[in-house]
């Protein structure tokens, strides 16, 4: 596992195709901005989760 700290605006690459933006809102929280193709899934850990409990096919 690699760990980043990331500021507000900073960003990560990953491949050749994916880039994750962190974002501050209004509130002041900030957020993940995932750019990826459309044909990749991409799940909150806890919804991939719950489809693995329950056996379910994700792809």
């Amino acid at each position: 596992m690699l760990v980043l700290k990331r500021k507000a605006g900073e960003y990560i690459i990953i491949g050749d195709c994916i880039i994750v933006r962190i974002i501050k809102n209004k509130d002041g929280y900030l957020r993940l901005a995932i750019d990826a193709p459309k044909d990749l899934p991409i799940w909150r850990g806890e919804v991939y989760e719950e489809l693995q409990a329950n056996q379910l096919e994700i792809f």
